[in-house]
């Protein structure tokens, strides 16, 4: 029988859910499976850890704390930015999710929080960060 090891390609089901039950993201609403590669930055260092040592076919949960999580929200990732940058196609509206061009190129994703005269806040902490989750998996299929 297969066990997930640091190397191992993983297809599994998962679902994330908050303390209220509430389902934050599920590959069961997708009707599709998950496939990675141990160690290939898909899922955290911590995520991984409750991974190994489970075998085809097996199903476990874990409650991690927000550290082990998404981590806790950092007040360094909340940044104000002019208002005079955002446009027509791009409202500064509260609730909503932007991609600001990082400094490597790629886009990270940030949520409007406030809007107070030409000052927009906006928050890049992950959208679960300082939140317990409990992660439930449904080992598919293990490959070395």
């Amino acid at each position: 029988m297969s066990v997930i090891t640091e190397k191992s390609e993983v297809l599994m089901h998962f679902a994330i859910k908050l303390e209220d039950g509430s389902v934050a993201d599920s590959t069961q609403a997708m009707g599709k499976p998950a496939k990675f590669r141990m160690g290939d930055g898909s899922l955290t260092e911590n995520f991984e850890k409750c991974l190994l040592g489970l075998s085809t076919g097996e199903k476990s949960q874990f409650d991690l704390e927000p550290a082990d999580a998404f981590g806790l929200s950092n007040p360094d990732n909340i940044h104000h930015v002019d208002l005079s940058k955002f446009s027509a196609d791009t409202p500064a509206e509260v609730g909503t999710i932007i991609g600001f061009a990082g400094p490597d190129g790629h886009d990270i994703p940030g949520i409007i929080t406030s809007v107070v005269g030409d000052s927009v806040t906006v928050d890049f902490n992950h959208p679960l960060a300082g939140q317990r989750v409990t992660f439930e998996v449904d080992v598919v299929e293990i490959q070395d």
